[in-house]
């Protein structure tokens, strides 16, 4: 399998060029002529970004190819949960890499790594991307991995055509962007924003083993304590831009042929548990009347999510039941319990919290007319949506065009870390931006 996604990387290298150069006060739309003025360089044709040295394409893929050997599943799936044996081996190795390419490498209280090109004006806030490399069961090599190794390879290609920045640039790697362990989705950026309802959650965070997040995390050689979460917590300033390369996860780029996805907005997420429980019994003893049956109560609900979520007539509007846990789990028995996990997203906050509130109208009603006990209903996050910074789409949109790529505007309905960096306000953005990928 070869990678193919040059043009994506390309990009990257040149917006990563660009921003490094931007001295600090340039807030103005960045026009052509203003990103020149402040990075310095003319854009032309013998622009240096042009002379460049080559994406090593053999030496990228098979980094990706080493990195999927990290796995709990046989190829060509890649299962790599948090804090595993093989999710601490493959920190190793992005470790290395990072070592490799001349970076000073650190790590935060909960496995947030973080490797820094130091810039010839290090005082000023710094350029960063970064993704995460974890990986939820049966899943693909690239999801996430793109916008680690490709940043990676952005700053090799800088350095070998002899580019000195000037502002620094860090790549991190964002522990836990899945929630399959804990249950908490973008864990590492949650916490870098300063998020307290994680701080405090966190604490009370187990896993399906009833193994704790500060067990797991020590387990893996991370020494964490309620008492030094806070150090996570970035500190205002420290990065002037955050964008992160994602692969679209969707079908629409490769479709319509087009190369790069510059997201504008990213959709607001919200996830809530919901429990229900009734009475057992055996399959062929206890009448259709006499049930309270929760397994019934939990697919009820399921097709209640569908009927919210198609009723706001928006096609940004979306909504998911991933998991449905029935309690004893045997076909000749009535579930007596039932544990049901709900996704609903929309770029609309107002409208998705109306959806939420539809959810839990509708786990009342069903509780009721069932017979069955609503023993949980619990939002586990709702986090508003964000909008990219204009002086970061602009730049990309001016990066497109330099190098002749065909693009699109879109909002980006799956979130990545790139949200919770937003929400920080520690830094311009976020502006992910998406390709397709195709091995």
């Amino acid at each position: 399998m070869a990678l193919k996604f040059p043009n994506a990387l390309l990009f990257f290298f040149f917006f990563f060029f660009v921003f490094s150069t931007i001295a600090p006060g340039s807030y103005e739309d960045p026009t052509r002529r203003t990103m020149e003025e402040f990075s310095g360089y003319p854009f032309h044709s013998s622009h240096p970004i042009f002379s460049l040295s080559p994406v090593n394409l053999e030496s990228l893929q098979k980094q990706f190819d080493e990195l999927a050997n990290f796995s709990d599943t046989p190829a060509p799936s890649v299962t790599r949960i948090l804090f595993t044996e093989n999710d601490v081996l493959a920190r190793g190795y992005i470790k290395e890499l990072m070592g490799k390419a001349g970076l000073s490498v650190r790590e935060d209280a909960v496995g947030n790594i973080f490797g820094r090109w130091t810039g010839s004006d290090p005082e000023l806030g710094a350029v960063a991307t970064g993704s995460h490399i974890d990986a939820i069961p049966y899943s693909g090599k690239y999801d996430g991995v793109v916008g680690v190794l490709g940043a990676l390879e952005a700053i090799n290609v800088l350095k070998r055509s002899g580019f000195q920045p000037k502002r620094s640039l860090e790549v991190i790697l964002f522990t836990s962007e899945e929630p399959t362990r804990f249950g908490i989705s973008c864990l590492g950026s949650r916490l870098l924003a300063g998020s307290e309802a994680l701080v405090n959650g966190i604490k009370e965070s187990v896993d399906d083993q009833n193994t704790s997040f500060f067990d797991a995390a020590k387990s893996a050689g991370y020494v964490v304590s309620e008492e030094n979460l806070s150090t996570v917590i970035l500190e205002k300033g420290s990065y002037f831009s955050f964008l992160e390369l994602h692969i679209e996860q969707g079908p629409l780029l490769e479709e319509e042929g087009v190369s790069i996805g510059i997201v504008t907005a990213i959709a607001a997420p919200a996830s809530i548990k919901v429990e229900f429980e009734g009475n057992g019994g055996h399959a062929g003893a206890v009448l259709m009347p006499e049930r309270n049956d929760a397994g019934l109560a939990a697919a009820e609900l399921a097709l209640a999510v569908e009927k919210h979520v198609l009723e706001t007539g928006s096609m940004d509007s979306v909504g998911t039941v991933g998991i449905i846990v029935l309690h004893p789990g045997a076909i000749n028995s009535i579930p007596s319990k039932s544990h049901i996990e709900i996704d609903t997203r929309d770029i609309d906050e107002k409208r998705r919290d109306g959806i939420v509130e539809k959810i839990h109208q509708s786990s009342i009603d069903i509780a009721k007319r069932r017979g069955v006990k609503l023993s949980e209903f619990r939002i586990v996050n709702q986090d508003p949506p964000a909008k990219c910074d204009h002086l970061i789409i602009n730049a990309l949109e001016v990066a497109v065009r330099q190098l002749n790529l065909s693009h699109k505007m879109m909002i980006s309905r799956a979130y990545h870390d790139s949200l919770f960096m937003a929400s920080s306000g520690f830094v311009l953005g976020p502006a992910p931006f998406l390709t397709h990928v195709r091995a």
